[in-house]
């Protein structure tokens, strides 16, 4: 083998393991996701806006009126969120959602009284779903600025962190169009949902609840 094309084959395969190692890093997952591989997950169905508790109103008292925000999303089609997936009420002619009780479950924990009511939950069994949520929330490419300053979550995601008892809990606004983490460092700068995000997001919720 000659001194040039020893060198040529030596240069091909330098850029070989360039290209690899460039693959591998772009699918790599942003921590703290790189560490919740196989981690224990769970789902929670929101309702993302219920009526305060008001004692003393009177059966001619209007209606309280849900945000424009999450009107503007009914309207928009709700993000293609199948009728039953929808939190309760906000559909034109369906049954207005009841203020929560005082002793309704909320998600996360830590906003307390403030957190969200849940509707449903689900342990995510199926690892290509726990895969796909960690692949959607360890790219910085799926989040982008957010464009309304409100939160009105539909879905939260808990998540078990290694060698942390506390569990990373994230709300998903589609409403909204951004997320809001808990008990970890958001990674990213940014916390809007891109329009593909929010498509992953859905159809995570629909593979986790299908039947439920």
């Amino acid at each position: 083998m000659t001194s040039s094309i020893r060198s040529s084959l030596l240069l091909q395969l330098a850029f070989a393991s360039l290209a690899v190692t460039t693959a591998t890093g772009c699918a790599s997952l942003s921590p703290p996701f790189d560490s919740m591989k196989g981690s224990q997950m769970t789902l929670y169905r929101l309702q993302n806006f219920s009526p305060p508790a008001t004692p003393t109103a009177t059966p001619s008292a209007s209606p309280f009126p849900i945000p424009p925000q999450i009107q503007q999303w009914i309207t928009a089609g709700a993000s293609l969120l199948p009728p039953g997936l929808l939190p309760p009420g906000l559909l034109p002619g369906s049954t207005p959602a009841a203020p929560a009780a005082t002793n309704t479950q909320r998600f996360p924990p830590e906003m307390g009284p403030q957190g969200f009511p849940i509707i449903a939950w689900q342990p995510v069994t199926d690892q290509s779903v726990a895969s796909s949520i960690l692949d959607t929330l360890g790219h910085q490419s799926n989040f982008g600025t957010p464009t309304q300053n409100c939160m009105y979550a539909e879905l939260g995601i808990s998540i078990a962190q290694p060698n942390n008892p506390t569990p990373a809990n994230i709300l998903v606004s589609l409403s909204c169009q951004q997320v809001q983490a808990f008990n970890i460092t958001w990674p990213y700068p940014q916390t809007g949902l891109t329009p593909d995000t929010e498509k992953k997001f859905v159809q995570i919720a629909q593979q986790v609840f299908a039947g439920h």
